[in-house]
């Protein structure tokens, strides 16, 4: 009696699961007939689709497209999205063109749970996730002009198609191991390889129309890039980046291990020019930027950023003198000039440096040494960075407050004016010195200037200058006491040695052994011609440098002049 009532019901089961296979059978057979049956349709609803949500800028093709019903997932083959360059030029005409156009590229989309009879049927799109594998993406941007009696769609987007959709969720949207290109028009600025993108609960619905804690739609919009490595287009850096992370709608860009190491040492990547050039070896572990406006790059090409944080960071320079100055005026590398040659407007609210180490070296090729000045530990902020014309006509100044420590000893603090809408780089800069032992400099004075410091020590120091593109004038009050010097020279042998007599003239009669503060200090009133070749730091220095020597009482020495540019 058991064994019957064991054998009928296996004979059950195994009839149940006839049944679910046959079941199964058919709704894979009917899937693969709608599947072939849907293709066409879905393919041209596709095409369309872009077509008319683009006003006919862009176009969509791609190959094949591959649909499950059962697994509701599809998957598009050979995509490219172009955008119709006659179209563009009849919107610009229009005044009603986008500043960005996109070009995008891929071997496969993928979608995935899509309710195709729910988006027939119901009118209700809904699925899991889009994941677009290893895209090519280019970015341009176009200097457009907009009508200013221009009647915008005030409409959302929901209210465009809702009268074809009821509604839009799409989980998330993934773009992986990307590479992005921007471009300003068709000069290529930016290129950035595995670049990833997921954007998070796309929904588009009555409801969700006015919700403002989302932004194009999405709760959260972030990106990702790692392990960036790529050589700069002269071969003579590698660029790398540990980490950059970002959010649209957390309006943040955090970057982690950024570096920018030259191809070989000093000496040698000099001599790969034929004129004096300045090598940079940096290496900034954070930089923070808060308060981006993405909407307001990516609808106006226009960049503002509340705040930038940078630092800690080590940046070095070196600049090796036996080679010929270049030709080229530097006075268009001064900060505020440098402003006005970016591509976009821009406007950086606060940018502030904090634990940023700067050593600045000079090879001095009649000592055959190596002179640095360092600047341990500056901080500070610099506000109102901008080319933007409309807030220029606003604001027109940036105004940096920095403090360092010279060399690790002499506290530095100075103020920077700049004046943003001048022509002639002009600005202005005063600051004050801390006390020091002045043979702390001594690194820097027997290189580059032969000059060894056997005593001294600064009581304080300050100046108060204006300068321009063509020199400098202001102020210098430098305040010392025992101040002794040892001239040097090379024996026979190429051996450093000391020059007793000028020396002993030197510190006899030409070097006054100390200046003190009050009604008979010493001051220097300074005028000081700045030569095409000389940077922004430079300037600066030679006329704090010349007021110093005035007031030590060595300014009847002319100065060495810089060395003038060969002629070709």
């Amino acid at each position: 009696m058991k064994k019957n009532t064991f054998y009928r019901k296996r004979k059950f089961w195994y009839w149940i699961g006839g049944i679910v296979g046959a079941i199964i059978l058919i709704l894979g057979i009917g899937a693969i007939i709608l599947s072939a049956k849907w293709k066409p349709l879905l393919t041209n609803k596709i095409k369309e689709g872009v077509t008319n949500a683009s006003n006919g800028l862009y176009k969509v093709e791609f190959k094949d497209i591959h649909l499950n019903l059962l697994t509701g997932t599809a998957v598009l083959d050979s995509i490219s999205l172009i955008p119709d360059t006659n179209v563009f030029q009849q919107l610009k005409e229009k005044k009603q063109a986008p500043a960005h156009l996109f070009r995008i590229k891929l071997a496969h989309l993928k979608i995935s749970r899509v309710g195709v009879l729910t988006a027939y049927f119901k009118k209700k799109v809904a699925l899991s996730a889009i994941i677009l594998d290893n895209p090519s993406i280019d970015m341009i941007y176009h200097k457009v002009t907009k009508r200013p009696d221009t009647v915008k769609d005030e409409r959302t987007l929901y209210q465009q198609i809702s009268k074809s959709l009821k509604s839009i969720a799409v989980g998330q949207i993934k773009v992986i191991d990307a590479d992005f290109d921007y471009y300003n028009g068709e000069k290529k600025l930016n290129q950035i390889k595995h670049l990833s993108i997921n954007v998070k609960d796309i929904l588009i619905d009555s409801a969700a129309q006015f919700d403002t804690t989302r932004v194009f739609h999405s709760k959260n919009i972030g990106f990702e890039l790692l392990g960036y490595k790529s050589d700069t287009k002269d071969k003579l850096y590698t660029l790398k980046l540990d980490t950059l992370r970002g959010s649209i709608t957390g309006k943040d860009l955090k970057i982690r291990g950024f570096q920018m190491e030259p191809k070989y040492p000093k000496i040698q990547f000099s001599r790969k020019y034929s004129v004096q050039k300045d090598r940079y070896d940096l290496n900034f572990k954070e930089i923070n930027i808060s308060g981006i406006d993405y909407v307001g790059l990516n609808n106006n090409g226009e960049l503002h950023v509340q705040e930038i944080n940078l630092g800690p960071a080590d940046v070095n320079v070196f600049m090796n003198r036996e080679l010929p100055p270049s030709t080229l005026d530097k006075s268009g590398n001064f900060p505020h000039m440098a402003l006005k040659r970016l591509p976009i407007p821009t406007i950086v609210e606060r940018l502030t440096i904090a634990k940023v180490d700067v050593a600045y070296g000079e090879y001095n090729p009649k000592t055959k040494e190596i002179g640095t000045v360092k600047l341990n530990g500056l901080n500070g902020a610099i506000s109102n960075l901008t080319n933007d014309s409309a807030r220029l006509s606003k604001k027109g100044h940036a105004y940096a407050d920095l403090t360092t420590h010279v060399m690790g000893a002499a506290k530095l603090n100075v103020k920077i004016d700049f004046d943003l809408k001048s022509n002639n780089a002009a600005f202005k800069y005063k600051g004050t010195v801390g006390s020091f032992d002045l043979k702390a400099l001594n690194a820097i004075s027997k290189p580059l200037g032969q000059i060894e410091l056997e005593s001294g020590k600064v009581t304080s120091a300050s100046f108060d200058v204006s300068a321009n593109s063509k020199g400098s004038k202001g102020v210098v009050y430098f305040y010392y006491k025992d101040l002794k010097i040892k001239m040097l020279g090379e024996d026979a042998e190429g051996k450093e040695k000391k020059k007793g007599l000028l020396s002993f003239l030197a510190n006899t009669l030409l070097i006054k052994d100390d200046n003190i503060a009050g009604e008979k200090g010493r001051f220097a009133t300074v005028t000081y011609e700045r030569a095409p070749q000389a940077s922004f730091f430079n300037i600066m220095w030679k006329t704090i440098f010349k007021g110093m020597r005035e007031i030590v009482g060595i300014g009847i020495v002319p100065m060495k002049k810089m060395e003038e540019p060969k002629k070709k």
